[in-house]
């Protein structure tokens, strides 16, 4: 990097600086744990949950997803242990 980009970064970053100094903080209100956990549960109604079968749906297609990777690298490992383990004995 040559000077003046290193010039062009301090002050770049001495405008940064000075910008969060400025920037008042804002101080959020504390709640009780009850209001917590009575504005969770409002939170929570307003989410779209999946339908049973659409749960089952994706469960079944993680499952599926999850065991084709896990025997695809199985496979993978075992070729390339295989295949170095012949390489070492025609070497050797």
């Amino acid at each position: 990097m040559n000077r003046e980009l290193r010039r062009l970064q301090a002050k770049e970053e001495e405008r940064t600086k000075k910008r969060r100094q400025e920037r008042p903080r804002q101080k959020r209100e504390r709640v009780g744990f009850r209001q917590y956990v009575r504005e969770v549960r409002q939170e929570l109604k307003k989410v779209n949950w999946p339908s049973r079968d659409e749960l089952t749906t994706y469960t079944v297609v993680v499952v599926a997803t999850t065991t084709a990777l896990t025997l695809l690298v199985f496979g993978m490992d075992w070729v390339f242990k295989w295949g170095f383990f012949e390489l070492l004995e025609t070497a050797g």
